[in-house]
């Protein structure tokens, strides 16, 4: 969120962003205040456009208030300097034609498996490999994390997106980086994006499975 001082409003961006619509008392209980300072502070990001609530109903008493990120929020979030980078797709799509635009995300494509494979090296068990491109994805602005579903499946979420605005313009983008992930992963699991945020989805995520007999 730039260099800008950190404050608890962004506290409550970066776990709606991380997992989802919330109530205020589990916004108060994942942070550690009082529901009414979490409450003071959804107003104000309310008023700023950043959140919206929805009613939750329940079988029992009020209706429950599950706080959600708005799409004006997303500013709030690093996107690689967007702009300039649409500008450059567009520039080479004008210049170059697609097929130009196509070889660029391939040679993007490229250098991501080098850098991913040289870190990924050393590490052979495919969970921990898993573990280590969410750590690497998290450096590079994903918000990874990794959910296990069982012995033999895994899931690899990215909260954010900061290339989404070019990959809207460039859909390849997003081709290559499954493409990527299935590269370096090798072909003891499968890999598959089951939630995809330019879908309409609140965050991509793949599931990698394990081809080894169970």
């Amino acid at each position: 969120m730039g260099d800008r001082k950190h404050t608890p409003k962004d506290d409550i961006l970066n776990l709606l962003k991380r997992q989802g619509p919330q109530t205020a008392t589990a916004l108060a209980e994942a942070l550690g205040v009082s529901p009414m300072a979490i409450r003071q502070h959804l107003q104000r990001l309310k008023a700023d456009g950043w959140v919206r609530f929805e009613d939750e109903h329940q079988r029992m008493g009020r209706p429950a208030k599950r706080w959600h990120l708005t799409s004006s929020s997303m500013q709030r979030f690093p996107d690689s300097h967007a702009d300039l980078t649409l500008e450059l797709l567009r520039g080479v799509e004008a210049v170059f034609g697609s097929e130009g635009l196509d070889q660029i995300v391939a040679e993007r494509q490229q250098r991501q498996v080098q850098s991913y494979q040289t870190q990924l090296e050393p590490i052979e068990d495919w969970r921990a490999r898993i573990w280590a491109i969410a750590q690497i994805r998290s450096q590079e602005g994903y918000m990874a994390e990794v959910i296990t579903e069982s012995p033999q499946a895994m899931l690899l979420v990215e909260n954010h997106c900061p290339i989404c605005t070019a990959a809207q313009t460039c859909q390849g983008l997003c081709s290559a980086e499954l493409a990527v992930f299935r590269t370096v992963l090798g072909n003891t699991v499968t890999v598959e994006r089951v939630e995809h945020i330019l879908q309409g989805d609140r965050r991509c995520a793949y599931r990698i499975c394990s081809t080894a007999a169970s």
